[in-house]
């Protein structure tokens, strides 16, 4: 048979096929091998390795049975499962694990990126081992329980610029920050030389960057109200460290969007070594605090680059950017520079191409809202919110501003609203013993905040609010402001940036409004899946306070249990209008038993 003569090359194609296959595998094997002993791909491997673990409780479609039995009510048999030990940090929106994988451009990878949630297990954060209920305020501010976070990153590695040490069973707190090792008290006087610090004249702060927000919880005893944030970080916890002490914080990072705030809401800023490039990207970073900054507020920059060694290009490129936007420079204090924002400014012609926003540009718009490159114009009511013609602290916190005008009567909604939260919250108290106003409640959230007048009701109590106002609504966070409230944007539909264990208090006032579609019966996402993450912001034994229509308090009642609170159904103030029910629940303080880690 004369076709056995052929030459090597027209043998059967198929062996030679399966020949090559099988080498290349071969080849494929060895080199993954080398990949993974020898760089960095295999430590990213074995952490979504772990992640998986996390999330191997979530099979779809068990997922949504579960769901569907807790929404019916099906659930008597047992609560939702605990997570794994080494999830008692955990934050889906900000998991290294995740995110390391994205993109690094401009920090991309450390700002918030949710996982859908199909891929989120359905379990609750358990409580670190040996976990304590925290110290309670004011003492915290000093000390905290060390088996709460036992991360000594911080201490170790700050430690000799009076951030934080470890005595005893304590972390304690002597005051210090990278640029204020003494204490941040002499600093804060050495800002009173050029800053209206006491006397009311500024009330709502930002600290980027905050370290341990020792900057921010400084101030409060001056009666200013600092908003910390910092990025979930190599530190390990700086912000879980924060709202331990009883100190606002938020986690967060300056990358790629508008932070979520609205325009013109904080009357004082402050960077201390925060490494934010403000000139970079013709100077992007810069307009944004431009645009979260009160006309005729103050922005302090310490640290480089000012007056930095070898870091004159960057100090002269900041100065040029400042008075490009006109801003009046008050002092430059060592390495500290001080300066004054301007009522109105068109920018001058800059080497940054800076150029005022267009008509379309909604400043206080800053939900998944890209960055821009121009100045936010300050509108016709620009004078009603400057500083020195707004009412000083805390008179602003019962005016009416004109920027709550975005809503049809808005003046008298707001003074309407002022007087119903005033009569709720003393119910509240006297009725229904909710915790507030004694020294067990200092951390507290209000997840549909409107015009904040929940906040506004509990001034002369030892608390501070993060007023929440979802996305999807009336964008009144300006309002909050405005009066002197703290607050951020957010769309319930996702996670919270912010650590397991961070509230003492939690209050939602309609809650199934914040999984609906506006103006529709149709959901976007499920209660289920919104009360558990409620119970992961929520300290052991802390409280919810919910109020919603008596069908909605009453499945929220059956979920209560599945997530382990106890809860009583009361009925709403004699004096209110509409069909409400009020459910007041306390979280368990549970741990995890060794069969279940």
């Amino acid at each position: 048979m004369g076709h056995l003569n052929l030459p090597p090359s027209k043998r059967n194609p198929r062996q030679w096929k399966l020949l090559d296959f099988i080498s290349a595998l071969f080849f494929a094997l060895v080199l993954l091998f080398f990949l993974l002993v020898f760089t960095p791909l295999g430590d990213s491997m074995a952490a979504s390795g772990r992640q998986a673990l996390l999330v191997s409780t979530s099979d779809p479609k068990q997922r949504h049975r579960l769901v569907a039995l807790l929404e019916q009510g099906h659930h008597h048999h047992q609560p939702i499962e605990a997570c794994p030990a080494d999830s008692v940090d955990h934050m889906p929106c900000e998991d290294p694990r995740r995110n390391s994988q994205l993109s690094r451009e401009m920090n991309s990878y450390r700002e918030r990126h949710c996982p859908l949630p199909d891929e989120m297990p359905l379990c609750l954060i358990p409580p670190p081992p040996g976990y304590k209920i925290p110290v309670q305020w004011p003492e915290s501010l000093h000390k905290i329980w060390h088996s709460n976070m036992p991360h000594n990153k911080i201490a170790d590695r700050k430690g000799h610029q009076g951030w934080m040490k470890e005595q005893g069973p304590y972390f304690i707190f002597p005051g210090g920050g990278t640029m204020f090792p003494d204490g941040a008290g002499p600093y804060i006087e050495k800002l009173g030389q050029y800053i209206p610090i006491t006397g009311g004249t500024i009330r709502t702060a930002l600290d980027m960057g905050c370290g341990v927000a020792s900057f921010g919880g400084s101030l409060l005893s001056e009666g200013i109200l600092t908003l910390s944030f910092a990025p979930r970080d190599s530190h390990k916890a700086q912000i879980q460290f924060a709202l331990e002490r009883g100190v606002p914080a938020f986690v967060l990072m300056l990358g790629t969007r508008r932070l979520p705030f609205p325009a013109f809401a904080f009357d004082f800023i402050h960077c201390s070594r925060c490494l934010i490039p403000f000139t970079a990207y013709n100077a992007t970073y810069f307009i944004e605090v431009d645009r979260l900054l009160r006309p005729g507020g103050y922005l302090v920059i310490s640290g480089p680059p000012v007056q930095w060694p070898k870091q004159d290009k960057e100090w002269a490129d900041l100065q040029a950017v400042a008075r490009a936007l006109c801003y009046e420079l008050i002092a430059v204090d060592g390495n500290t520079v001080i300066w004054k924002k301007p009522d109105s400014c068109i920018p001058n012609q800059n080497e940054f191409g800076i150029e005022l926003c267009d008509e379309s540009n909604d400043p206080s718009y800053a939900w998944y809202f890209k960055l821009k490159k121009c100045v936010t114009k300050t509108s016709s009511v620009n004078g009603e919110y400057a500083i020195g013609t707004i009412p000083k602290w805390p008179d602003r916190l019962i005016t009416a501003p004109s920027r709550a005008l975005v809503m049809r009567n808005g003046i008298d909604l707001f003074m309407a609203d002022t007087r119903r939260w005033a009569r709720r919250v003393a119910y509240y108290k006297n009725n229904l013993n909710v915790k507030l106003g004694t020294s067990a409640v200092r951390n507290v959230m209000d997840m549909n905040a409107f015009f904040g007048g929940f906040a506004a009701a509990l001034k002369s109590d030892p608390v501070w609010v993060m007023n929440v106002v979802p996305a999807r609504k009336p964008l009144t966070l300006d309002v909050i402001y405005d009066r002197g409230l703290i607050g951020v944007y957010h769309d319930w539909c996702e996670p919270f940036s912010t650590y397991p264990r961070s509230y003492d208090l939690i209050h939602v006032a309609g809650i199934e409004s914040l999984i609906k579609l506006p103006g529709s019966s149709k959901s976007r996402c499920n209660l289920v899946d919104l009360m558990v993450e409620i119970d992961r912001m929520l300290r052991p034994e802390g409280t919810v306070v919910i109020r919603d229509s008596p069908e909605v308090i009453e499945k929220v009642a059956r979920m209560a249990h599945a997530v382990r609170w106890t809860a009583t159904i009361n009925n709403k103030e004699p004096e209110s209008h509409g069909r409400e029910n009020i459910l007041v629940a306390t979280k368990t303080f549970w741990q995890l038993t060794s069969s279940t880690s």
